[in-house]
């Protein structure tokens, strides 16, 4: 009798330690109820700023990329002599985007000063701009790639030109894309002099005059491979990178002096370089030749202080800059394979 009591008090107790139990999850499952519902509140305000930021993002891209790339265009381009001043000095001048540039200038009826190692290409660049736009001109052999004891004779023969735009496009490339420790000591210095010396120095030569009249425009040409990470070609996208910061941060310290600063971030153009490389060896919508960049990237001087310069190259780098980096490793990596393995 006594065990049979026993059994019954033990299976009520159990039961009411099941009943509590189940009492305590139905209590916990509202709990978590209430709490998912205050988290699946937050994720959505979170989701709809992420959303919000995104559409304000692509509307001001696209507000740019019209305002900077086909309103512009409507209108008949400034007087570049009388907003910067007579003279434009261009550096890289003999081949691709500087060449390219410098008769862009010249068609605008500015006097070109022209700046390369190669006195040959320079006499037949300045007969064929003199010739063509009726526009003085000034050859300067300089070889970048020698450091900073060119510069003084650089000096001395701008001295008495009222230089109102230079145009930094003098840029050298790896031989083909490879991985750093690849690269000799005497390629690194060249890629240094060329790509980030040569634009300090030309600016330091010619900023103090512009200074002094209140005006003048100073555009570097940068890169994409700038924007990301780009293996293969390590030093010269990080050169291509130091040139875009050091454009953005001078057009601040002396845009109050009248002084504009642009920079260029073109991706690929149908050059020399390129057709060397075995890439695109002949000009399409997303692969502008050379005169047809700098048509274009001309048009945009003393609009906007960054920007490809042309327009299907813009939509290329706002897509650019929405990819993962993982993605764009991959892609850029497989791109870079190509020429490398031609030269294996």
């Amino acid at each position: 009798m006594e065990l049979g009591l026993a059994w019954i008090g033990d299976a009520f107790g159990f039961h009411l330690i099941v009943m509590a139990a189940v009492d305590s999850f139905a209590l916990l499952l509202r709990e978590m109820g209430r709490s998912c519902t205050h988290y699946t509140e937050i994720l959505a305000l979170l989701g709809a700023f992420y959303a919000t930021k995104t559409c304000i993002t692509v509307l001001n891209e696209t507000y740019t990329l019209i305002r900077v790339h086909f309103i512009s265009r409507l209108f008949r381009g400034a007087d570049l002599v009388q907003r910067y001043g007579k003279w434009a000095v261009v550096t890289g001048c003999t081949s691709g985007v500087g060449e390219s540039y410098a008769k862009e200038l010249a068609k605008r009826g500015v006097s070109v000063v022209l700046i390369s190692q190669n006195k040959e290409k320079l006499e037949a660049v300045a007969k064929e701009i003199t010739e063509s736009y009726h526009v003085e001109t000034a050859i300067i052999m300089a070889n970048f790639s020698q450091g900073h004891k060119i510069y003084p004779a650089i000096e001395q023969a701008l001295k008495g030109k009222e230089i109102g735009i230079l145009v930094n496009s003098a840029c050298t490339f790896y031989d083909h894309p490879d991985g750093f420790a690849s690269l000799t000591q005497e390629k690194i210095w060249e890629i240094i002099h060329v790509n980030i010396g040569a634009a300090n120095m030309m600016v330091l030569l010619v900023l103090p005059g512009m200074i002094e009249r209140k005006k003048g425009a100073i555009v570097n040409v940068s890169s994409a491979p700038c924007i990301r990470p780009s293996p293969q070609i390590t030093a010269y996208s990080a050169s291509k990178a130091y040139l875009d910061h050091f454009s953005r941060s001078l057009h601040y310290e002396y845009a109050s002096q009248g002084i504009f600063v642009q920079s260029l971030v073109p991706c690929f153009i149908a050059t020399k370089t390129s057709q060397d490389l075995g890439l695109f060896s002949k000009e399409q919508l997303l692969v502008p030749s050379a005169d047809t960049y700098a048509h274009h990237a001309i048009a945009t001087l003393g609009i906007t202080r960054r920007t490809t310069g042309y327009w299907p190259h813009s939509i290329m780098l706002l897509f650019i800059q929405c990819l993962p980096e993982w993605l764009w490793i991959r892609g850029w990596s497989t791109l870079g394979y190509y020429p490398h393995k031609k030269h294996l």
